[in-house]
């Protein structure tokens, strides 16, 4: 331990005079805001007039450049905005800090802004990468006509959804929990509701989302497949502004502003903003959609109830600090079609609060920013008349995060970064397995963790990001080093190969079941520390859950349409699972598995005046190495094993005024795997309580020796939406939304009841309506 210690000080000393030896010229710095809101412009380019070097600032709005003393002229340019021209007088050695404000032009540029701009492309690598813009995610069209990330994410090539219901995410060959999900850098468990159209986001409050679906760098760990980053705004900063919304589905709402405004541009300010959901639609489907299918009758079952608030100070030099608190309840009761009887009940919660900060200290180039959060997730189910898990069960996972990170913009779009983390994890499960075994479990563990990462950039033509990550995790006393690698290469200017690699760590456990056809209990748990054996029957050597990436991409520009292909590999060993199996008190609670997976995926996006298209496509293979119910070694598809999965997006902006957007999108997708039932036996009561003479036992179910050896029926759904905005003065604006889903009513299934042997279906067509006012 004493070792690892001392090669983690000896990087930070080894990167401290990268960082100072940056500095030794001078330094134009600052922060590219909007004038309008206030709010950072990312990745907006900032060149040096008349020179061969630039830079785009980051999701701060931050830029850095180290240039010889002089005198020179700083062009910042940005889709839809007007080009800006700033002064510096350099001298050496010294740092000017600059904080600039662009104007939206007055008429909009033709055409919608794809993929980010060409500098982006051409300058960072992202292999398996999708940033998302709240503009982009209006372009969808809205189940409910509620735009949502939800929605977005499904369209995302590698990553499957269980569809308008389950409200659970898989990214390339990895699981809900292999997948790290962040709000402003805070750990969020499960943001998806359990109507599946839904997140815990409020769309109008986002800045950006960042996907990684593959090969990320060493900036991310305690994750073994993808991650999912959130960003929000800070608020307007020079008034009152914000939006009521209300459709069959929910009401919604955002107040934003300033609670003390900067009496100068370059002022110090306070702002807030404050968003809230309140679905009904448990009531509103009975009583208007009840005609539209028998699921609607007794009312669909969910419920959901979302709150965050934020307060950032601003300093006048750009730094900042942003306050902030939320509080996700979700529930789920499913109930019998035929009486309405209740067959489980499912509650989600989740809260937390805490602080980020970014600093721009004056002599330095450094960029500095960090987090001190704590955040806690809390699920419980109840099953009544099953044949399984009949007793409650609950499972909890939370605790403290810290972390603070460096970053230097250096020359050509280069980047030096590196950082800390310490994270302290709770967790507890109390569970039932389905041979009535109880299983009471609760870990404590502390995750510390060092990164750097270093992005070179030659002349645009190769950039090269190597990144390594040092992961400590207490409840193992195991150290994890993690080396990544990325690279790229621009042929041309429209012609780009790139691939990624890399090794990554996770301790978190779920406690889904391969043997289930549909899972809303997704618990967790840090990994345990008691000998777990593999298939073959061996002792794992460590229980830390490991993957290993592989991707590689080739990205084409051709009149408009923008061209992305990726083959993609990932190793998953060991991947710790809850002993389902479990009999006696004497067998493991725990097993481990093996999965291995691999896919293509496919992205054309094209556009044009009006007009935007956006197909994407992927096949994969998920392959998981287990032991089965006998204790067998046994390969079989992992249960979110779909094969195909497609869609294709269209957007229309009509009207002289463009104030009507006509949207629709289509999605095929293989079906799920699932383990088929063989037959059933009854379940005799042998407990003190019960008297096995006279009492019936309950009905069991015998699964096939096949692990997931049936498949579910395709899936296939259209979406079609229509957006008519309309003007009510110079400060505010209606928006009405029609939309459909599945337009053409088709029966998907959600899952079928291994007892009545009955279909549960998706949802059928489902119109709505949704009037949203902005002010």
């Amino acid at each position: 331990m004493q070792k690892c210690i001392g090669l983690m000080a000896a990087l930070l000393f080894f990167l401290l005079p990268l960082s100072a030896s940056a500095q030794s010229s001078g330094t134009i710095k600052g922060f590219v805001y909007d004038k309008k809101t206030g709010e950072p412009m990312i990745y907006t380019n900032v060149v040096v007039v008349d020179g061969k070097t630039g830079v785009q600032t980051d999701v701060n709005g931050y830029f850095s450049l180290n240039l010889p003393a002089g005198k020179y002229q700083l062009l910042i340019t940005a889709l839809g905005y007007d080009s800006s021209l700033t002064e510096v007088d350099l001298a050496a050695d010294a740092v000017v800090n600059k904080k600039i404000l662009i104007a939206q032009k007055e008429v909009s540029l033709k055409g919608v802004e794809i993929s980010g701009r060409k500098t982006e492309k051409l300058t960072r690598i992202n292999t398996g990468v999708t940033t998302v813009t709240p503009r982009q995610l209006k372009m969808l069209p809205s189940a409910g006509g509620e735009p949502d990330v939800a929605q977005y994410l499904q369209v995302i090539p590698g990553v499957v959804f269980t569809g308008d219901q389950g409200g659970q995410i898989f990214i390339r060959g990895g699981s809900p929990s292999q997948v790290g999900i962040y709000l402003d850098g805070v750990t969020i468990y499960n943001p998806f509701h359990s109507i599946g159209l839904f997140s815990v986001f409020e769309t109008e409050a986002i800045r950006n989302v960042d996907v990684y679906t593959a090969g990320f760098n060493a900036q991310y760990g305690n994750r073994t497949a993808a991650i999912v980053d959130v960003h929000t705004r800070d608020g307007n900063k020079n008034k009152i502004s914000g939006l009521v919304s209300a459709s069959p589905i929910m009401t919604r709402a955002m107040v934003e502003g300033p609670l003390v405004k900067s009496k100068k541009d370059d002022g110090s300010g306070v702002t807030f903003l404050v968003t809230g959901k309140q679905s009904y639609l448990y009531e509103t489907s009975k009583s208007l959609y009840s005609g539209l299918g028998d699921v609607y009758k007794n009312g669909l079952p969910f419920e959901f109830r979302d709150l965050y608030g934020k307060v950032t100070l601003n300093g006048g030099s750009g730094s900042k600090v942003n306050l902030f608190g939320f509080n996700f309840d979700d529930r789920a009761n499913l109930l019998n079609d035929a009486d309405g009887e209740k067959v489980a009940d499912y509650r989600w919660k989740t809260k937390g609060g805490g602080l980020t900060f970014v600093l721009s200290p004056a002599g330095t180039s450094a960029l500095i920013d960090g987090k001190l959060a704590y955040s806690n997730y809390d699920i419980s189910s109840e099953k009544f008349n099953s044949a399984t898990d009949t007793i409650p069960r609950t499972s909890s996972i939370g605790g403290f995060e810290a972390a603070m990170n460096f970053t230097y913009f250096l020359p050509n779009y280069s980047q030096l970064k590196y950082g800390v983390e310490v994270n302290g994890i709770n967790t507890s499960l109390s569970y039932y397995s389905s041979t009535g075994f109880s299983t009471t479990q609760d870990r404590q563990g502390t995750i510390a963790a060092l990164y750097f990462m270093y992005r070179h950039n030659l002349n645009k033509k190769v950039i090269i990001e190597p990144s390594m990550r040092f992961q400590y995790y207490s409840e193992l006393n195991k150290l994890s080093p993690e080396p990544r690698i990325g690279i790229k290469a621009n042929v041309s200017e429209n012609v780009r190969m790139k691939g990624s690699a890399g090794v990554y760590s996770q301790s978190i456990v779920s406690t889904k079941s391969d043997i289930d056809i549909v899972n809303l209990f997704a618990g967790f748990l840090l990994s345990p520390d008691q000998q777990i054996r593999n298939a073959d029957g061996e002792i794992v050597k460590s229980n830390l859950q490991k993957s290993y990436h592989a991707v590689f991409g080739v990205e084409v520009d051709v009149n408009k349409v923008e061209l992305n292909f990726e083959p993609w590999f990932k190793y998953f060993s060991p991947i710790i699972e809850l002993n389902r199996n479990k009999k006696l008190s004497s067998d493991p609670d725990f097993q481990a598995s093996s999965g291995v997976a691999s896919g293509l995926d496919l992205s054309a996006k094209y556009s044009r005046d009006r007009v935007y298209l956006w197909m994407a496509m992927g096949a994969q293979v998920v392959n998981y190495t287990g032991v089965d119910a006998k204790g067998n070694k046994q390969t079989y598809p992992a249960p979110f094993d779909t094969r195909f999965n497609s869609n294709l997006v269209a957007s229309y902006t009509a009207g002289s005024k463009k104030d009507w957007e006509l949207s629709a999108r289509y999605n095929l997708r293989s079906p799920f795997p699932f383990t088929q039932t063989q037959g059933y036996y009854e379940n005799i009561d042998m407990s003190l309580t019960g008297n096995p003479t006279q009492n019936n036992g309950s009905i069991g179910v015998m699964y096939a020796d096949v692990i997931n050896g049936g498949r579910l029926s395709w899936f296939h759904r259209l979406d079609i939406s229509a957006k008519k905005k309309i003007k009510i003065n110079e400060r505010s604006g209606l928006d009405v939304t029609a939309a459909v889903t599945n337009a053409y009513n088709r029966n998907n299934i959600f899952f079928v009841d291994r007892l009545t042997n009955t279909k549960k279906y998706q949802l059928p067509l489902f119109p709505s309506v949704n009037l949203t006012w902005t002010f």
